[in-house]
């Protein structure tokens, strides 16, 4: 219904982008959303569903065919984020999976490290997950405090970290560690460890506000041996990698947050459009409509500037200012969306049977992770002064 007075987006117009999207509707309706009572009781999604995705070619779509990918462009891996987010899926990891741990093992990792990875992770037989937050380390990346010690052959890693998407259901994990500690060489260093290594253990899900079917949990490390090839990267470097690579993981919760909107207005002008109050449709009142216009607007309006980064993206153009705008303007949007459309719901608005009640809860988190909307607010201020904070640096040294 809402597309009706929506402009069609160009970037999803063509012919295999409208294929993609049915297929990717029917995959959500049929073999999704009968499912998610049970997997928010479990407190995870079930493995066969990430399984059933690999079939479907929908795990790292934009990578190349010879790793198992799809060897299609980023915008189709956007499409599937919104598609995602439209029905209110907060459980499935898939975009962590796919689009921030499989770039940056084809970015950065050996050959031999993308044979042995991506294609089973292509196939969701492999689930991964990022290890960067610690207890008392969210943003501040280069306070991390998990450990490990060169031992010739293997590096001894001993840490924590915490609020880990995918954390308790994941196979393998990319884990930022301190190296050299202590030393001129100090620094930050990833390292590729596979969760059944000895001393990798991993805590029970946390239970939370919302995506309570999402395994976010805390990973602990005590004495792991992890071989000197599953360093990703140069040692050192792990700290630059990350900051390069955080871009896209800000889009994609922009994506997300689209969509997200999107499916809320949706559900919220059909059921104004049926529940009744003084004899009228609740989208008779002025009102309702006012709003709604509001959301839709507003809606429209950061549809066209993610559209934008998406295509800057797949060009490998998108700067790290534009990403946080993106991903900072698009949550603050969503919360407002989903606000306004749950209050037209009245009290039923507030029953987890409907929803918008799920769709209010998942979407709070949203400002938090991939770096707070306060710190995304200091990175594009940053972007604003380059010239002067680089004078303030120099007289400093001076």
């Amino acid at each position: 219904m809402l597309h009706t007075i929506l402009l069609e987006r160009e970037i999803y117009a063509s012919e295999e982008h409208k294929m993609m999207q049915e297929m990717i509707q029917d995959f959500i309706h049929n073999e999704i959303m009968d499912h998610i009572d049970e997997w928010e009781k479990k407190g995870m999604v079930s493995r066969e569903i990430w399984e059933r995705a690999g079939e479907l070619g929908l795990l790292c779509i934009d990578m190349p065919e010879e790793y198992g990918g799809s060897g299609l462009d980023f915008s189709f891996s956007a499409l599937f984020i919104e598609e995602l987010g439209k029905e209110g899926i907060t459980g499935v990891g898939f975009s962590l999976h796919s689009d921030i741990v499989a770039p940056y093992l084809l970015k950065y990792g050996t050959e031999a490290q993308k044979q042995k990875y991506l294609p089973i992770m292509a196939s969701g037989k492999m689930i991964t997950s990022i290890g960067m937050t610690e207890p008392s380390c969210g943003s501040d990346l280069k306070a991390i405090t998990t450990n490990a010690v060169d031992k010739g052959d293997h590096y001894l890693v001993n840490g924590q970290k915490t609020f880990i998407t995918n954390g308790y259901m994941c196979d393998m994990s990319i884990v930022a560690v301190k190296t050299n500690v202590g030393t001129e060489k100090e620094g930050v260093s990833l390292l590729i460890m596979e969760s059944a290594l000895e001393g990798f253990e991993k805590g029970v899900p946390f239970k939370k506000i919302g995506m309570k079917s999402q395994d976010t949990c805390e990973l602990f490390f005590d004495n792991v041996k992890v071989p000197k090839e599953n360093l990703l990267g140069e040692e050192g470097l792990g700290f630059k990698i990350m900051m390069t690579e955080l871009a896209r993981e800000r889009l994609t919760v922009g994506l997300n947050a689209i969509g997200g909107a999107e499916g809320a207005i949706e559900k919220t002008i059909a059921y104004t459009s049926t529940r009744t109050a003084f004899n009228q449709p609740i989208a008779g009142f002025q009102n309702t409509q006012f709003k709604l216009a509001e959301c839709a607007t507003e809606l429209q309006m950061h549809q066209a500037f993610l559209d934008r980064c998406t295509k800057l993206l797949s060009e490998h153009q998108l700067t790290a200012e534009s990403a946080s705008m993106a991903k900072y303007s698009a949550t603050e949007m969503h919360s407002k969306v989903v606000d306004e459309c749950l209050q037209f719901f009245g009290g039923y608005g507030y029953m987890w049977d409907y929803p918008i009640a799920r769709m209010y809860a998942d979407n709070r988190v949203a400002r938090i992770y991939a770096g707070t909307n306060e710190i995304m607010k200091l990175l594009i201020a940053r972007g604003l002064f380059k010239e002067l904070f680089q004078e303030m640096k120099k007289g400093k040294k001076n």
